[in-house]
């Protein structure tokens, strides 16, 4: 081997070291300070009718001192610039009540999110933690959400009926099936939310066309060749799935984070459905 040789393998050492250093530095930087600050819409659309209403969907805020309600303004942003008819919210709002609350700001933020027919919630697992069960509701119901709990309203459109129904929290709630389906009458379309996504083979059969959740997170962080899963985040953790019957199922990831406050590879998201009734 002459020293031509021998001097252009030391330089490809040195060029993949400086490599791995620069991948190791630049990672944790990535996944802790911007990854978790940017915001991308998916658009989904689904059904065949004429009848058109445009959702947008929130969940998993997980508000706190590593995500403070002023980070909501590139969300909100997002979330008007579709204009939607309406606007869920899949629980999740605070991430450990006890440690950060400050509800007026957020009751201001919150309000800033705009829907020509209505908002709607329910609760997440971490809004029964830390305290936060003694103000969720009072919160996002000042913020212009009607949060649903076992229970749902028909809202008539202009040539369609639609059942937006809510399941309490399966983790720390007290969920029905058969009390949220209780509350539908006539309806040519039914959109059921729920904070954990796995419970949503529960309503395969019902007549239900679409069911929406969060909590996954996505998995948070991306690992290759492992899914990152959560407690009835089992099954289903991200995006579109056509379950049986016809009915639909999305798993939206989230906005914030929990336990570490760091994304990799699942961007925070904002989804936007245009419903062919």
């Amino acid at each position: 081997m002459n020293e031509q040789t021998i001097e252009s393998e030391h330089e490809m050492k040195r060029k993949i070291i400086f490599l791995i250093v620069i991948i190791v530095i630049f990672l944790p930087i990535y996944a802790f300070q911007i990854e978790p600050r940017l915001v991308k819409v998916n658009s989904v659309e689904l059904g065949t009718g004429t009848q058109e209403l445009k959702v947008v969907q929130l969940s998993d805020i997980q508000l706190s001192e590593s995500y403070k309600e002023n980070r909501l303004d590139k969300v909100i942003k997002k979330v008007n610039q579709e204009k939607p008819d309406l606007i869920v919210f899949t629980g999740d709002l605070f991430d450990n009540y006890s440690e950060y609350a400050n509800e007026d700001a957020i009751i201001s933020k919150l309000s800033e999110l705009n829907a020509t027919i209505g908002k709607y919630a329910v609760w997440g697992n971490h809004d029964y933690g830390g305290g936060a069960a003694r103000v969720y509701e009072e919160v996002m119901t000042a913020s212009g959400f009607q949060v649903l709990r076992n229970n749902g309203e028909t809202i008539p459109l202009a040539n369609k009926q639609l059942f937006i129904g809510g399941l309490d929290d399966s983790l720390l709630g007290n969920p029905s099936v058969s009390e949220t389906l209780a509350a539908r009458q006539q309806y040519d379309y039914s959109i059921i939310l729920t904070h954990e996504p796995d419970v949503a083979d529960g309503f395969i059969g019902t007549d239900t066309q679409l069911v929406l959740a969060g909590h996954s997170h996505g998995g948070q962080v991306w690992v290759p060749f492992y899914q990152v899963t959560n407690v009835l985040a089992e099954k289903y953790v991200r995006g579109l799935y056509e379950l049986e019957k016809g009915m639909h199922l999305y798993v939206n990831t989230g906005i914030g984070t929990t336990v570490i406050h760091a994304r990799f590879g699942v961007v925070p998201e904002v989804t936007a459905f245009t419903i062919h009734i």
